[in-house]
């Protein structure tokens, strides 16, 4: 009897600390840890080993899940491109605002992971949600009459604009973490262009205001509209 009564701790016995229970192991805690550093403090800090001291455990139990490194790093680029929202259908009367879309769409995704951009270079797609993105790019480049050729190309060397882009503004981001004043570095060089000897670099020193102005934002708006009309030329040529 009395056993299902409460009793007060004795004063000379320790109160046990309260635990909490770890969180088990799975692929999906492992990628959204993963990322978690990847945004944090970009790619060169994620490895297994961080990502098991994250998590509280020893790197040998990630590999119940994951299988290394690489594995890792396309699970994380194949998360991150779940973020980007496609049309739901093509339309050929709106074929070049919806390709400047996903386009957009891409950036501001890639750009808001950091250093995701260095997984994407030189990787082939193969993730359903790259292939998904893939898939809505071509079938919005044939709706608008491009060409099969010039829309696999292209899709090649937009996702190159895209990984570009990505990478730089990453760069100047890990570059401010570390004192760079981007307002002082530029004004820097624009001073170095205008004392630069003008019988050697005429265009330079005539250009540089127009050399100098824009962010990155504008800069990419315009890569994008250089891209997309040299495109609507290909749909032009195709349809005469």
């Amino acid at each position: 009897m009395g056993l299902d009564i409460e009793m007060p701790t004795p004063p000379w016995k320790k109160p046990r600390k309260a635990t909490t229970p770890r969180r088990p192991l799975s692929q999906e805690l492992i990628v959204t840890t993963a990322i978690r550093i990847l945004d944090a403090e970009g790619l060169d800090a994620v490895s297994m080993r961080r990502v098991a001291q994250e998590l509280d455990t020893g790197p040998a139990s990630l590999y119940a899940h994951v299988s290394n490194k690489d594995d890792l790093l396309e699970l994380m680029l194949e998360r991150v491109a779940g973020e980007i929202e496609v049309p739901a259908e093509p339309d050929p009367a709106r074929w070049q605002d919806q390709f400047r879309e996903i386009a957009r769409n891409s950036q501001r995704v890639w750009t808001a992971h950091a250093d995701i951009s260095r997984v994407s270079l030189a990787r082939i797609p193969t993730g359903y949600n790259q292939l998904r993105i893939g898939e809505a790019m071509l079938g919005i480049l044939r709706a608008g009459g491009v060409p099969p050729k010039v829309a696999a190309w292209a899709l090649d060397r937009l996702w190159l604009l895209i990984d570009a882009d990505a990478y730089e503004a990453s760069v100047y981001g890990a570059r401010m973490k570390q004192g760079l004043d981007p307002e002082t570095y530029f004004t820097h060089i624009q001073d170095y262009y205008r004392n630069l000897p003008p019988e050697r670099f005429p265009q330079i020193t005539s250009m540089v205001d127009a050399l100098m102005e824009g962010d990155g934002t504008e800069r990419f708006e315009f890569g994008l509209e250089l891209f997309i009309r040299g495109l609507a030329s290909y749909a032009e040529d195709a349809g005469k």
